[in-house]
This record gives structure tokens, C-alpha cells and sequence, in this order.
């Protein structure tokens, strides 16, 4: 991380919160912007609310309301994207596309939260076309989210493996941990 960041790179991202909590913390004095991009459970809102500035995984108002709670108002807003399950995949975490505008009506709502856009992961494809597919999609829905919520400015999608078509289809924030950092041991 510290080798990355001396290259000019400030953002960084984490799916684990005790991971990345560590991390944060063994780097307090460093002009670091932090990204939660893992699973939300309950149990862990407030270790993400407290220490992350971004999270790109939330997928319910329950735990937008405990984040919201959990942020408290001496902190900046917390930024967070709303997770889509694009590929309305039973598996994966992320609202459905018909759940997108309802989600993000009652997160503007929400005190210590500041929306910023949509984030999705979608099931693997080989083909470029076919990577752009999805991507595709969740830009489209973002432009229209954009007509209730102007002030909408993130579309976190694309990974190691993907990031050409998500760049191509209007990416914001790609999450490239693997090309970055290597594969998780």
C-alpha cells in the first residue's frame, strides 16, 4: 500500500472490515481515502461507519440506517454506492434493478450518508461484448436515477478482469486489487 501510495495513488479498497480496519489504522498519517467493498453484516456497521470513508456495498436500508446511526455528525458523510445484483443472480448480495430508486430515496434521507452511485458485480463472461452487457445495464439505470438524484457522480464497477468493459460502458471506480496486489493468498 505505501509503495502504491508514493506512485500517486490514494484510494484503496478492502473487502474484509478486520483487514481492512488494521490497515487503517497501522496507516492513520497517511493521506489515504478507504473503500469498503465486501459483504455488510449487522454485526460490522459500526467498525465500517467509524473508519471507512466510502462504502460500495450497500444493498438494504437496514444497514443504511446503522451506518447512518453508527457515523455519527463530527464525521464528513459517509459516500456510499448501492450494490446491484445485475445479473439477478440468487447467490450475490445487491438490490434488484426495479429496487434501485426506492433504496436510494430513503438513503438520501439518511443523515450522515452521502449517495454517490451504483456499484455492481456481475458473474463472470469471457467475451468483451459480453462483459459489457451488465455493465451496460447498471449505467443505464444510473442515468436514470440521475433524473431524481442529480447529484449522482459514481459508477464503481469492472474488476481485475473486466475493467476494459466497465471503463467502456462509463466506469467511475474500478476495483483492481488482483492486477494491483496479486491474487489473495
Amino acid at each position: 500500500i505505501l509503495a502504491a501510495h508514493e506512485a500517486g495513488q490514494r484510494d484503496f479498497g478492502e473487502n474484509f472490515v478486520d483487514e481492512g480496519v488494521q490497515k487503517i489504522r497501522a496507516l492513520t498519517n497517511v493521506d489515504i481515502c478507504w473503500h469498503f467493498i465486501g459483504a455488510i453484516q449487522s454485526n460490522k456497521t459500526r467498525a465500517i461507519a467509524s473508519h471507512f470513508d466510502w462504502v460500495h456495498t450497500v444493498d438494504r436500508l437496514k444497514i443504511a440506517k446503522r451506518l447512518s446511526d453508527q457515523r455519527g455528525a463530527a464525521a464528513r458523510p459517509l459516500q456510499v454506492c448501492i450494490q446491484v445484483n445485475i445479473d439477478d443472480e440468487p447467490q450475490k448480495a445487491g438490490v434488484s434493478a426495479d429496487q434501485i430508486g426506492s433504496l436510494a430515496a430513503a438513503i438520501a434521507e439518511l443523515p450522515h450518508l452521502q449517495l454517490r452511485g451504483l456499484m455492481c458485480i456481475p458473474r463472470s463472461r469471457r467475451t468483451r461484448r459480453d462483459q459489457r452487457a451488465p455493465f451496460a445495464a447498471l449505467h443505464a439505470a444510473f442515468t436514470t436515477l440521475k433524473t431524481a438524484h442529480p447529484e449522482l457522480d459514481t459508477l464503481s464497477m469492472g474488476m481485475s478482469a473486466d475493467l476494459g468493459a466497465a471503463i467502456a460502458e462509463g466506469a467511475s471506480i474500478v476495483r483492481i486489487g488482483t492486477a494491483s496486489f496479486g491474487a489473495r493468498t
